[in-house]
Parts: C-alpha cells; sequence; structure tokens
C-alpha cells in the first residue's frame, strides 16, 4: 500500500461527496426501474472535480435521485446525445473509469448503445433503468464541445465557478485533538479548487451541526465552546467559501442543505460571524477516555439487548439489517427503503448518517422471518422502531429483497499502521504493520509471525486494510533446492504441504508460479517424458501429495510419477518436471520421512525484514490487527525469517453458509447398525473412540442420523481451500475429500459438555438445488468441481455413511444437538456467527426428540438462556 509517505495526515479528517446521495455502488445488479421514464422525468448536470464548465462526471435525475452512467460500451454516439441534454451541440470525446471521480447514488444506466441522433438519452438501448452490475469506478464522463444550443434553457447549466460541495474536512485546533484520534471537534472546512474554505456561521444551528457529524462518523452533536474558537480565530488569515447554510437535521450530507456561495473576492466576508464550528458525540466503538466509555457501557446496560444489528458486511458499520422482534432476529424488505430510514438505522448503532441504502440483498440474504416493510423514516427518530412501517406477509418479500446499508464512520487511521508488500494486485501480499508511529515519529515497519495465523486474522488484517474479506488462496513455496531460488514447487492444502501436479504444464503454468514466487519470468516449460533416477520424495512423506501430469510425445504419466520443479535460470525462471521411479500405488508408510526442505514465502518482495509482531489470535470482528491478543514487545516466533511471516489475499466479496435448522428436525432418527456395515466408517474416524474396542464384527453402533441441507446465502461461491489435485482420494468409500473436516455434529448437556461428537469430511461439496435463475456450477461426478454455488444449496442425506451421531456411550437425557459448519475457519465467509445450529433433543434410551431446531445466533439473548435451560420433554407431544 506504499510507504510512509503515502500516508494521510492523521489530524485530517476527510469525506468525499458527491452530488448524488442514494449510493449502490458495488458491482452487483440493482432492482430494475421502468423500462422507459417519461422524458419530462430526467435532468442532467456534470460533477466532478477537477474539470471544466463542458465536461465532467455525467449524473441524470430519474425517480427524485441524482445517478451516474456506466462506462460499459459507451461511445462517442453516446456522449452526442448527453452533450445535447445539457445544452451543447455536440460531444468532442468522452472518459471512462471515473476520471472525473466517483459518484455516489444509484447507477441509473448500463451499456448505452445510442446511435447519436436520438433525442433522448432514454430511446437508446440500455440495460433498463437501474440495472447495472459496475461499480462507480466505471462511472463515465463526457467532453462536449463549447458551443451552446441557441435558445437552450435549463435551470441546471453549469457554471464556471465550481457549485458542488464535494470535500469536507473537521480541522481540529486544540493542541491534544492533533493527534487523537478520532477528530471529534473542529472547524468545518470545505475544499475548493486546491485549498480548503471555511463556512460562516451566520445562522448556523444543531441542525446543521447534526449533519455534518453525521458525515463525520458521528451518531450526534453537542454544544461548543465557540469564545474559545473565536479567539483563535482573530488570529488567523481565513477564507470563507460558503454562507447562510441551513439544515433540517435529516441530511445525510452538507451538500444536501440549502447554502450559497460567496462570489468574487470573499476576503470581507462573514465580517460579523466566525467559522462554523462543531463538536460531536462518538458511538461506543469509537469512544476515548476511561469516562466517557464506562458512560456508554451504563447506557447500554440499561438499554438491554439492542434491538437491531449489522450483519454480513466486511467493513465495520455495514451489512444488512437485522431487527429483534418476538425474541427472534429477521430482516427488513428494501421496499421504500432510503437514506433517511438507513440513517437512523446507522446512528441508532452509534455510527453516522448513511452513505449508502442497499437494496436487493447486496449484504447477502438473511434467514428466518422478514419482520418490516415499506419503512418510512423521517430522520430525526432516534430508533428504527419509532419510524412508520408495514407489517408483511410471506407473499409480500423474499430474503432477495434484504434491505443493508453503508454508515459514514470516523476516521481513525487504522489502515496507515498496515501494509502489503510483494504481491501481485493491490488484495494481496505479505502483511507489513507500524509500530512506534505517535507524535510525529516516523513509524517502524515490519512483518507479522506467521506461527498461528489464520483466517479470523487474516479477516481482520483485510478490514483494517479496507479490502472487504479475506479469501482463502494457496500458499507456494519452493523445497528440495539447492539455493533459494531452485527447487520443487508446493502448495499448501489445509496444515499440510503437497506438491503440484501439472497436467498439462506450460509456460503459462510456469509463469504463475514463478510469478507467485516472487521470482522473474517463466524462460520456457519442459515437461520430461523418459525416466530418470531420483528421490521418491512425493511419496515419502504422508503431508505429500502427488497427481499426474502428461509428459511430452503426449502420453499420460500415471500420478504419483512425477514431481513438478522450477528454478531461475540467468535471471529468467524456468520450470519443468522430474519423472520419479516407482510404484504409485505404493502407501506412504512403507517410506522414510523425507528430510526438511528450504522454503521460500512466494511474497517476499520487500526490504522490511524485522519481525515486529507475534502470537496474533483474533476473534475475527476487531477493527485493527493492535486490537487483538498478541505477544506485544515479548515477541516469541520460532521462524523469524521473512519467508515465515503472515500473509493475505483479500477479496471484496465472501461466501456465507448457514444450515437449514428444520430440515435437521424432521429428519432425525436412531438407527442400530452392524458393526460389518461400518468399517469404511471406522477408517474415516466417524464413530466414538469406545467402537475400537467393540469385538468386530459383531455387535452394532446406535446411530443418531439426520440430513444436512447447507445453503450459501453469500456473494461469492464456496470453495474449498485446496484445488482438486490435491484432494485425498479415500479408497474405502472411493470418494475424494476436498476439506479434512466440513462438519462437527455434537451432543451436549444443557451446561455445554460435550458427550458425543461427529464430523463430516467433505467427500462432495456440490449444488444439489438452487433457487430460481440460478444454474448449477459444481458437481462431483467425474472428478468435477467442487463448491457451493451462490443461491444453491448441498444436500446430505441422512441415509450416507457419516451422517450421524455416534450415541452409543450417551445415557439417556436431556441433551442440545449441535452442528457447525467450516467449524476450522478454513474458508473465509462473510459471518461466522451463523455457522452453527442448535436443537432441544430429549433420549429415553430407546427414542429421541428433537425440536426447537434453530441457528445460533437466531434468537435473543434471553430466549437462548431459556433454550440452554431446557427441562426437557415430558411426553411425546411436541408443541
Amino acid at each position: 500500500m506504499g510507504g510512509c509517505s503515502a500516508r494521510a495526515r492523521p489530524e485530517l479528517l476527510l469525506l468525499l461527496l458527491g452530488s448524488a446521495w442514494l449510493r449502490v455502488g458495488s458491482a452487483q445488479p440493482t432492482p430494475p426501474g421502468p423500462s422507459h421514464p417519461p422524458g419530462a422525468q430526467l435532468r442532467f448536470r456534470l460533477a466532478g472535480y477537477p474539470r471544466k464548465h463542458n465536461e465532467g462526471r455525467v449524473e441524470v435525475f430519474y425517480n427524485d435521485e441524482w445517478g451516474t452512467i456506466c462506462d460499459d460500451d459507451f461511445t462517442l454516439g453516446n456522449a452526442h446525445v448527453l452533450c445535447r441534454h445539457l445544452g451543447f451541440v455536440a460531444a468532442t470525446g468522452w472518459a471512462h473509469s471515473a476520471k472525473y471521480g466517483k459518484g455516489v447514488g444509484r447507477i441509473w444506466l448500463d451499456n448505452v448503445n445510442c446511435a447519436g441522433n436520438e433525442k433522448s438519452i432514454g430511446d437508446c438501448k440500455h440495460r433498463g433503468w437501474g440495472n447495472s452490475d459496475c461499480s462507480h469506478e466505471e462511472d463515465a464522463g463526457v467532453v462536449c464541445k463549447d458551443e451552446r444550443i441557441p435558445g437552450f434553457k435549463d435551470s441546471n447549466v453549469i457554471e464556471t465557478e465550481q457549485s458542488h460541495v464535494e470535500e469536507v474536512r473537521l480541522r481540529p485546533v486544540v493542541s491534544g485533538g492533533r493527534r487523537q484520534l478520532p477528530v471529534t471537534e473542529g472547524i468545518v472546512e470545505v475544499r475548493y479548487k486546491d485549498s480548503w474554505a471555511q463556512i460562516c456561521d451566520q445562522g448556523w444551528d444543531s441542525h446543521n451541526s447534526r449533519v455534518v457529524c453525521g458525515m463525520m462518523g458521528f451518531p450526534a452533536e453537542k454544544k461548543v465552546n465557540r469564545n474559545f474558537y473565536k479567539l483563535f480565530t482573530e488570529r488567523q488569515q481565513l477564507n470563507y467559501r460558503l454562507h447562510s447554510v441551513s439544515c433540517t437535521g435529516t441530511e445525510v450530507h452538507l451538500s444536501l442543505c440549502s447554502f450559497e456561495f460567496y462570489r468574487g473576492n470573499s476576503s470581507a466576508a462573514c465580517s460579523s460571524g466566525m467559522p462554523a464550528v462543531v463538536s460531536c458525540v462518538p458511538g461506543p466503538l469509537f469512544a476515548t477516555g476511561n469516562a466517557h466509555k464506562k458512560k456508554q457501557r451504563q447506557q447500554q446496560q440499561q438499554q438491554g439487548q439492542p434491538r437491531i444489528r449489522l450483519k454480513g458486511g466486511a467493513r465495520v458499520g455495514e451489512g444488512r439489517v437485522e431487527v429483534l422482534k418476538s425474541s427472534e432476529w429477521g430482516t427488513i424488505c428494501d421496499d421504500r427503503w432510503n437514506l433517511q430510514s438507513a440513517s437512523v438505522v446507522c446512528r441508532e448503532l452509534g455510527f453516522g448518517s448513511a452513505k449508502e441504502a442497499l437494496t436487493g440483498a447486496r449484504m447477502g440474504q438473511g434467514t428466518g422471518p422478514i419482520h418490516l416493510n415499506e419503512v418510512q423514516c423521517r430522520g430525526t427518530e432516534k430508533s428504527l422502531w419509532n419510524c412508520p412501517f408495514r407489517n408483511i406477509t410471506q407473499e409480500d418479500c423474499k430474503h432477495t429483497e434484504d434491505a443493508a446499508v453503508r454508515c459514514n464512520i470516523p476516521y481513525m487511521g487504522y489502515e496507515n499502521l498496515i501494509r502489503l508488500s510483494g504481491g501481485r494486485s493491490r488484495f494481496e501480499g505479505r502483511v507489513e504493520v507500524a509500530v512506534g508511529a505517535g507524535d510525529g515519529d516516523q513509524p517502524r515497519w515490519g512483518l507479522v509471525c506467521g506461527e498461528g495465523w489464520g483466517t479470523l486474522e487474516a479477516m481482520v488484517a483485510c478490514r483494517q486494510l479496507g479490502l472487504g474479506f479475506a479469501n482463502h488462496g494457496l500458499q507456494i513455496r519452493l523445497a528440495g533446492g539447492r539455493t533459494e531460488f531452485e527447487g520443487r514447487v508446493e502448495v499448501k492444502r489445509g496444515s499440510k504441504w503437497g506438491t503440484v501436479c501439472s497436467d498439462g504444464w506450460t509456460t503459462k503454468e510456469a509463469m504463475v508460479a514463478c510469478r507467485q514466487l516472487g521470482l522473474g519470468y517463466s524462460l520456457h516449460a519442459v515437461t520430461v517424458g523418459d525416466s530418470e533416477e531420483g528421490s521418491s520424495d512425493a511419496l515419502a512423506s504422508p503431508s505429500q501429495t502427488t497427481v499426474g501430469l502428461r509428459g511430452d510425445g503426449g502420453t499420460w504419466i500415471p500420478c504419483g510419477q512425477l514431481e513438478a520443479w522450477a528454478a531461475v535460470v540467468g535471471g529468467l525462471a524456468a520450470a519443468w518436471v522430474k519423472v520419479i521411479p516407482g510404484n504409485p500405488a505404493t502407501s506412504p508408510a512403507t517410506h522414510p520421512a523425507s528430510p526438511p526442505r528450504q522454503e521460500t514465502w512466494y511474497w517476499d518482495a520487500s526490504n522490511v525484514t524485522e519481525m515486529v509482531m507475534s502470537g496474533v489470535k483474533c476473534a475475527g470482528h476487531e477493527m485493527s490487527l493492535s486490537h487483538c491478543q498478541h505477544h506485544g514487545a515479548s515477541l516469541s516466533c520460532r521462524n523469524t525469517g521473512t519467508r515465515f511471516a503472515a500473509g493475505v489475499i483479500c477479496s471484496e466479496t465472501a461466501s456465507d453458509l448457514l444450515l437449514h435448522a428444520p430440515l435437521v428436525q424432521e429428519t432425525a432418527y436412531i438407527e442400530d447398525r452392524p458393526l460389518h456395515m461400518l468399517y469404511c466408517a471406522a477408517e474415516e474416524n466417524c464413530l466414538a473412540s469406545s467402537a475400537r474396542l467393540a469385538n468386530w464384527p459383531y455387535g452394532h453402533r446406535r446411530l443418531l442420523r439426520f440430513s444436512s441441507q447447507i445453503h450459501n446465502r453469500g456473494r461469492a461461491d464456496f470453495r474449498p481451500k485446496a484445488g482438486r489435485h490435491s484432494w485425498v482420494w479415500h479408497e474405502c468409500h472411493r470418494h475424494y475429500h476436498s476439506m479434512d473436516i466440513f462438519t462437527h455434529y455434537d451432543i451436549l448437556t444443557p451446561n455445554g459438555t460435550k458427550v458425543a461428537e461427529g464430523h463430516k469430511a467433505s467427500f462432495c461439496l456440490e449444488d444439489t438445488e438452487c433457487e430460481e435463475d440460478v444454474a448449477k456450477r459444481y458437481e462431483c461426478a467425474n472428478f468435477g468441481e467442487q463448491g457451493i454455488t451462490v443461491g444453491c444449496w448441498d444436500l446430505y442425506r441422512h441415509d450416507i455413511d457419516c451422517q450421524w451421531i455416534d450415541i452409543t456411550d450417551v445415557k439417556p437425557g436431556n441433551y442440545i444437538l449441535q452442528v457447525v459448519i467450516n467449524p476450522n475457519f478454513e474458508v473465509a465467509e462473510s459471518d461466522f456467527t451463523n455457522n452453527a445450529m442448535k436443537c432441544n433433543c430429549k433420549y429415553d434410551g430407546h427414542r429421541i426428540w428433537v425440536h426447537s431446531c434453530h441457528i445460533g445466533d437466531a434468537l435473543s439473548e434471553e430466549a437462548n438462556k431459556r433454550f440452554e435451560q431446557y427441562p426437557g420433554q415430558l411426553n411425546n407431544q411436541i408443541s
């Protein structure tokens, strides 16, 4: 992310604003509007900075909202039509990739295709109003010929002087405030050309302050000592830009308030006033000072459990909106969802105003009931529950219409204390953190020890970087070479390293491997077909996995006979394979363990070599790695070389798995299965430990069987961490395991003591069924790719092996059945809190009753306590 010179000054709080504010900015389709609006509804304007009066980002006013146009398939013909809308005779050019800055609000049009002679942009071909798969990084702009259409009149004519407030900051002047973040008090300033200007406070009131505080990420404003600032500003050279600002307090940005610009020389402006100053109250997450935090904790205790929360967001202050009603969490339908309602949610949760009101399940689909619809807040309410809304029926809405928000949050500077180096893109690399940066000191950059580094820690790092979710990715190394620049290519699968099978290995594959390793380009790739003497290391260690590839001459060489290699020759990389003699079917256990090999971390592309953080252990919700547990100044890292440092791959989207709880309840039953039918299950460790002492093949095991249906409600496909060439083949069941442990099954006592357990390896992750209009992508047959597509589910039927818990040793009583998906966080998800499902069950030694199944975070705290204190079924009538 660059060095310390690229860091923003921490005492300045910047917020980029556009000229429209209902933003739906991720690359997901937005709900389509009417196909062709009446021309009278359309207005156009140019925005962005820097620009001239006849160029800029195109913004269109439709359906009472300003929005932008995507640059996909954009042509000069489109620009001609738009420039005529703006009052110019023609276009001389157009701009792509948000040249004039990223807009905000809706992206109204995409894939626009005009011939150039259309009277309205609505007459051109396009995907439909509001139907776009773009982000605001693709906002289109135009350059119009500087000649007006004779007689053209429009109230929205662009003036030469900049007429939008696009950037605002809060400048602290108190000495302590310069160092401490967040900045909660200071002079309000707006960007004007290449400098900053002040706002005259004549007529300034608490409504204006509320709007500014909301923009800065704070839920409320408080009174400020104007006398102090008046003395301070009397000695300052000021440049006033705005005056007569008048807000109602419900606006989400200052630019939506009424105000006037000073024209010409403003040196004598605001003669009887002073610069506008605001003081804001931070939310609980951003409170500073023990007294302030204690007060907020007391307020939270008095209010009890919150009745609103955000789920599924990658960053702090964003997510799907969920509300608590009748002791059960549910979602909100997006009908009439807007920024006023979203801002009430944000402020209630301790953030500022909303910068985006998201529709169409843009933060993933929820589960359970949809509690509210057509929420219509004015913006002044203290809680969403004070807003008018309509109760809905099942026919009104589906979870594909779940509402979400992105809130303004205070600038904390966390992203300046972490960076990635050596990655192929800004989303990946070796993690470097800054230590000792305070009071103007230059930070010292160092590495994070990779021991114990996992998905939860990577999630926090990606959140701190502002890069979304952690994404699983292959770790790669060279092993067995004479130097760190040569050796066998190995990739990591879970906790094990394995060799790479070069099925169709070509220069392109070699280039990717060498690029990952930071070893330059691939000169050529060679596949050697003739046998050579060499070690059988690939078969020698159980941690190694080898598969087949094609040798030169077009013949197929069986799995286990080859190793993949990479090296650098004269500064250029070459890759080849080496044939290993021997029988691939030979058991690994018959060979001695292979000697340790030198490792080379593939993101080693920085001059930072010192390890400065170790023992990092995160819960996954922290805003910064410094908030996680770690060793502090007492470092403890067995391997301190740069190649053992922690790294991440981040992604804007992630999967989200959850279990369909009712199916477990409907399908649970007991089976006494003979031991002679359980040899394969025993081999895969699917029975209780006492089974080893049984009199095989006589006798039986008592199994609690049930079906599990696992849905992907996220925004990215769920894929195993390892590619299929490193999956483990299990001969007994004759299938591949793409994840060692995919689910945990447990029987717990009401106080949480585990009395029985099972686990499920992911021998077949596939799309069993999908929602309407969603195509299946993953199928296990014929060694196909494994995964679960967004909008699909994988069904493990009750009658397949290991789909059970061995309860042979469990005594009669009242218990809790618990199922946890992805228990080791092996694959990143947007939300791990919904991965557990719990059921009440009563076992009388012969029969079992399973009921009240629910996702672990679906109930209120009070309801969960009642669930855990469940006294048991008194009869066989389950209500």
